[in-house]
């Protein structure tokens, strides 16, 4: 463990990175949190004088994924910079220590930083036959959980393993797990969830605690800056729903020219996250844009929510009525598009202006 409390500024100048440099992450960042202009040098300014931040990461039943997602942050030189700036303490996967060694080291964190320390969990909590099925160093997961969470000045839910209770505890749910806010009750959470998240999320919500404190949450704890819109809303293929254009196979004409993938089971409409805004693998893709619908991975319970490849219309009692009522729908959406296009277009010829996404009714989608 680092009880170097530099501040960051003087972190930045031993780097060798310029105030220029700092102001341009900054600047991405605000953007990517939807924040103005003007918040990005004052979040330049805070970061500059933030002392190094002892973070404790618990691992409990996860698949390692969204660790593997935050080490892929697609600014290494500076994203990584500010996750370095970081004192990440404990950290089952990327500690160096092992055995009494990596156990020490997180109860000389929370000695040294209590109050101040960032409690970061992934991985839901069994709680089936007193624990046993996920215990470190001889500690259950609740126990430890419940001592670390004690002290913490913040606690972040990564993955919705730990936020929802994710893929342990879909059905038949075997050893009982649970998410972090169904232990928790005493200490605001911030829920990330995703399967994994997004890399940038992650960091930004930690350079948002770091900066302005916690973020504005929705009713599920989830920051409503990253997950305030559904992936429906911005995605690319919208237009298609709209006018009632959808594939009816991964491989037919209409997959092919990027129709909507409702029919195939897309849960984009009931799904919050900024996959379609943010993307993955430094801004190139993300699911529907490669051509696989949404599972709705960010959502509570997703698992279980039915067929990953059915409509969401089609639910369990009528496939066949809601099918046909979904497609009516869309088509009775095509058409009134179709005709308020062309209602718009004419009135632009005779005015000679262009027309706008607002002259049809619509809100850009930027």
């Amino acid at each position: 463990m680092s009880n170097n409390r530099q501040q960051l500024a003087d972190e930045l100048r031993r780097r060798g990175i310029t105030r220029r440099s700092f102001l341009k992450f900054c600047t991405s960042m605000a953007s990517a949190m939807a924040l103005s202009p003007a918040m990005a040098t004052e979040m330049a300014e805070k970061l500059a004088a933030v002392k190094r931040q002892s973070v404790i990461w618990l691992s409990f039943q996860e698949c390692t994924g969204c660790t593997e997602s935050i080490t892929r942050s697609h600014r290494p030189s500076l994203e990584n910079l500010i996750f370095d700036f970081v004192s990440l303490d404990y950290h089952h996967t990327l500690q160096a220590a092992s055995g009494d060694a990596a156990e020490q080291a997180r109860e000389a964190a929370m000695h040294a930083h209590g109050g101040k320390y960032i409690l970061i969990v992934d991985g839901s909590i069994p709680l089936k036959d007193d624990g046993v099925y996920s215990t470190i160093a001889g500690m259950t997961n609740l126990d430890m959980l419940q001592q670390v969470a004690k002290d913490a000045a913040a606690l972040v839910a990564i993955g919705s393993c730990a936020a929802f209770g994710g893929l342990p505890a879909a059905a038949p749910n075997p050893t009982g797990a649970v998410s972090v806010s169904e232990i928790i009750h005493d200490k605001s959470i911030i829920n990330i969830p995703g399967c994994p998240p997004i890399p940038v999320v992650m960091t930004g919500v930690l350079a948002h605690v770091l900066t302005f404190g916690i973020p504005e949450l929705d009713g599920l704890g989830r920051p409503k800056v990253f997950f305030g819109d559904s992936i429906h809303d911005r995605c690319y293929r919208r237009p298609f729903y709209d006018r009632g254009e959808f594939a009816k196979s991964f491989d037919d004409e209409g997959a092919r020219k990027g129709w909507c993938l409702y029919e195939l089971g897309c849960k984009g409409p009931i799904t919050h996250n900024a996959c379609a805004t943010i993307k993955w693998n430094n801004g190139t893709s993300f699911p529907i844009q490669s051509g696989h619908g949404c599972i709705g991975c960010s959502e509570p319970d997703f698992w279980d929510a039915g067929g990953f490849y059915k409509a969401l219309s089609t639910g369990s009692n009528n496939p066949g009525q809601w099918a046909a009522g979904a497609l009516a729908v869309g088509a009775a959406a095509g058409l009134a598009s179709g005709w308020l296009n062309k209602s718009s277009k004419s009135h632009a010829e005779k005015n000679r202006q262009p027309v706008t996404i607002e002259d049809m009714g619509g809100k850009s989608d930027e």
